[in-house]
């Protein structure tokens, strides 16, 4: 194919078959050797929308040297790449010439955010929905100023961390992304069961239940880091986690607003009892009814996205998924 045929596309659009120039994150390189000792290279390149392993850089091809001295994991690249399809190993990319991104390939479209796992929504917008959420279902008072501080003194963390490193949301922008949803969720959760039941005879607040969702997991902007490639826990996020930091920074902040004692009390609790059984990091079960809607509201998302993400990065043909992958079963996309 001559150099002018040859266009640019996004990574994940590249068809089988198609020789294709492209901007991608390469997110894996691992030296590896058959059984008898020849070496090499196990590489995967990414866009924002899947991970495409590549053909092996064998030890007596062309690409080795450049490939074991100058590929690293985390940086940008400009490839030029065949989609191969076999049935042993699905779709696989063969390298034909690799270079670093460059200034020049802004004109021509490069954007790091679509070469790495990131929102398909703009963080800016979610942040400020996700407070005109709050404005609007909790009303003005010190549980709101207490959601407004947090969100203006972290905003470059909140916009930026990922919701989980390997299930849900694991990539930039993933926390907003997460947390606005369970926040519909969880307002849809607290209008219906507050008309199927006017008159509680146990007291119920929609308000603690809102902020309750909006906060479930604020501790992951001190539990995750996140790179070019994937999130990594902190210290604190790896000794204390997420639900306990969360209770936290809630809880110092706080104090600065002068929330009720009784009010932040119950908001830590709906912090730190979000994930519900033990082995998933909850000190408590939910004991409250906001509480319980907050856990089942993070609990369907999160096992949304988790499906979502199996069937977005599973290359294998017909209706079933693979069923390796982190869920560790077969899922139906559809189709016979």
């Amino acid at each position: 194919m001559s150099k002018a045929n040859i266009t640019i596309v996004p990574l994940s659009d590249i068809e089988a078959g198609q020789e294709a120039d492209a901007f991608a994150l390469l997110c894996e390189k691992e030296l590896l050797h058959t059984k008898d000792g020849k070496p090499f290279f196990k590489t995967v390149f990414r866009d924002a929308v899947r991970e495409i392993p590549c053909v092996p850089v064998w030890s007596d091809a062309v690409l080795f040297e450049d490939c074991r001295n100058n590929w690293i994991p985390g940086e940008f690249y400009k490839i030029r790449a065949l989609m191969r399809s076999t049935p042993q190993y699905g779709l696989q990319l063969e390298i034909h010439r690799i270079r670093p991104i460059m200034d020049a390939d802004r004109q021509d479209g490069f954007d790091p955010n679509q070469c790495r796992p990131s929102s398909r929504f703009s963080p800016e917008a979610m942040y400020e929905e996700l407070l005109a959420i709050a404005k609007t279902h909790i009303g003005k008072g010190k549980l709101l100023n207490l959601i407004t501080r947090i969100f203006k003194e972290n905003r470059s963390a909140i916009l930026e961390t990922a919701a989980a490193r390997h299930h849900h949301h694991t990539f930039a922008g993933g926390l907003l992304e997460h947390t606005l949803s369970v926040a519909k969720i969880a307002v849809f959760l607290a209008d219906h069961y507050m008309q199927t039941y006017p008159k509680p005879t146990i007291p119920f607040s929609k308000p603690l239940v809102v902020a309750g969702a909006i906060l479930h997991d604020i501790g992951k902007i001190r539990e995750l880091r996140f790179d070019a490639v994937t999130s990594h826990h902190t210290v604190e996020g790896e000794l204390i986690g997420h639900a306990l930091l969360g209770r936290d920074l809630v809880r110092d902040h706080a104090a600065e607003v002068d929330l009720e004692r009784e009010i932040r009390l119950h908001l830590e609790h709906i912090i730190i009892s979000h994930q519900r059984f033990a082995d998933w990091g909850a000190p408590k079960p939910p004991m409250s009814l906001e509480a319980v809607l907050v856990h089942s509201a993070d609990s369907c998302d999160a096992l949304f996205g988790s499906y979502l993400n199996v069937m977005l990065e599973d290359v294998s043909p017909g209706a079933m998924t693979s069923a390796k992958n982190r869920l560790g079963y077969a899922l139906f996309r559809g189709g016979s």
